[in-house]
């Protein structure tokens, strides 16, 4: 199982909503080929062309048109979503192919027209689908009324809630959802066992709810938005004779969702490139506006045209290691041997070169009590955060009780070490370990353990703890945290959403 999981997280979540709707499709159409789903196999294939082709032509078009860098899965992750939740038009039929792509188009086009500050407001598929449902043929979600389907549902879907690790958000729309369908229901549990049975539930969770650009921040306003779209859900859910839909529900969501999170996406151009350390450099970005952000964020980094080929895209979440009082936005990056085609191309920008950036999001943030006792715990490049942390201090003078464990392999591996060093002065205790070698006079030697923490924080058991680092790490200290007795509720974790 851990080797599944590893390879999971070594996909970037994109790529993975890419690969989990193909196989839906494919798998539907086998199906509707041997006579267990209804519908046929070719036009669930015809249809996906269509809206595969609809989106890809209205997308070149408008990013033309604005001038602004596309993303290569996001029309692609649009068309495979319509293909699965529209009924499927046979190749003879014109009218319902012209449907299909002129829903295609509304979706892509939606992005564009429907945007604040570069950013979409509405689920493009969702808000597509409101739109067939009242001018067109209404979505008939044939991915989730089928229970041979419902296997492939689950797992693809249960890989991406793991992936993001959002699973409290799903799992509150679940909450919400059933619930509401047990309150509206005649029959109770005939009503829940359709629901989760024969409806699109799983699907809406797993591959719509949780689309990062019309979902909040933070993980508070994402169970509000989770529950209002489970409450829209249920379809006895109206207002006079006006009744929710799937669909509706969300687009209803990610209103609420745009209300309370931060606006738009931002244009940056590089001002310049330092080396922190052996393989680890800093970029410093000049945004076009200014980017509100708590230290410990991060944003959704979209390189454009022309990057080193890369077979999970050019999208990557990075965390900002700048601090909020800062003018320019900054970001800590490791370079390896083997490294992606996205880092080559990060590697290849000029001081004068543009990078999108959006999605501001994060819960690794610093209390708003400065009294708070803290410690904070850093593996290699999970340092990044507690930098931006440390900046912050520096900048707003800022004062805290807070220990930082900070382990590497090598001395040459340690980043932002000034910034750390005159963060001394506003509270934050620097231990230095290393698992290499003793090249470093002061630091420790070994692995970050139960007894170190112990023996270097003997007041653990009043402190918030905060671990960024490698997967296998971040899992490993946060049992063995559990096991010396600090509560699960004061241990955070830090999630780069796929290894860059």
């Amino acid at each position: 199982m851990r080797f599944i999981l590893d390879r999971i997280d070594r996909i970037t979540m994109y790529r993975l909503v890419l690969y989990y709707l193909a196989v839906l499709l494919v798998v539907g159409a086998f199906f509707g080929a041997i006579g267990t789903l209804a519908l046929s196999p070719v036009s669930i294939l015809w249809s996906a062309l269509v809206l595969i082709a609809a989106t890809w032509i209205v997308n070149e078009l408008f990013a033309w048109i604005f001038g602004v860098d596309t993303n290569h899965e996001s029309f692609l992750i649009t068309a495979l979503i319509l293909a699965l939740i529209l009924p499927p038009a046979a190749f003879s039929n014109l009218s319902a192919t012209g449907d299909l792509a002129v829903v295609g188009a509304i979706a892509v086009a939606s992005k564009y027209l429907l945007s604040a500050g570069k950013k979409h407001i509405f689920n493009p598929a969702a808000l597509a689908a409101v739109f067939a449902a009242f001018f067109l043929a209404p979505p008939t979600w044939w991915v989730g009324g089928n229970l041979a389907l419902l296997p492939f549902v689950l797992l693809g879907g249960l890989a991406i809630a793991y992936k993001i690790r959002r699973f409290d958000t799903v799992i509150a729309f679940f909450v919400a959802a059933l619930a509401t369908v047990a309150l509206t229901s005649g029959v109770v549990l005939s009503g829940i066992q359709t629901t989760l049975l024969y409806s699109p539930l799983f699907f809406l969770a797993f591959a719509m709810l949780t689309e990062p650009l019309t979902m909040p921040p933070t993980r508070g306003l994402r169970i509000i938005y989770a529950g209002i779209v489970g409450i829209l859900f249920a379809p006895a859910v109206h207002l006079w004779s006006f009744y929710s839909s799937p669909e509706l529900g969300l687009v209803i969501g990610n209103a609420f969702a745009y209300v309370v999170s931060p606006k738009g996406r931002y244009s940056l151009v590089l001002v310049a490139r330092r080396k922190l350390a052996d393989g680890i450099y800093e970029f410093v970005f000049r945004p076009d506006r200014p980017i509100r952000f708590r230290p410990g964020q991060y944003l959704e980094w979209t390189l454009g045209h022309g990057i080193p080929f890369d077979s999970r895209g050019n999208r990557r979440y990075f965390t900002i290691s700048s601090a909020p009082e800062d003018p320019n936005i900054a970001l800590g990056v490791r370079f390896y041997p083997d490294t992606s085609g996205f880092k080559r191309g990060l590697a290849n920008l000029k001081a004068g070169d543009s990078i999108m950036v959006g999605s501001l999001a994060g819960d690794f943030t610093l209390p708003k009590d400065t009294g708070k006792k803290l410690a904070f715990i850093a593996g290699g490049i999970g340092v990044t955060p507690f930098a931006s942390m440390a900046r912050h201090m520096n900048a707003s003078g800022e004062v805290r009780d807070a220990v930082l464990l900070y382990s590497s392999r090598r001395a040459a591996d340690f980043a932002y070490g000034a910034d750390l060093a005159k963060a001394a002065e506003h509270g934050l205790r620097t231990v230095y370990t290393l698992t290499d070698d003793v090249a470093l006079q002061g630091a420790r030697q070994g692995a970050i353990t139960a007894a170190v923490i112990a023996e270097e924080i003997p007041d653990y058991h009043e402190r918030t703890f905060y671990v960024s680092g490698p997967p296998g790490m971040v899992r490993s200290l946060r049992q063995q945290l559990q096991e010396l007795g600090v509560h699960r509720l004061a241990i955070k974790t830090d999630y780069f959403p796929g290894l860059a």
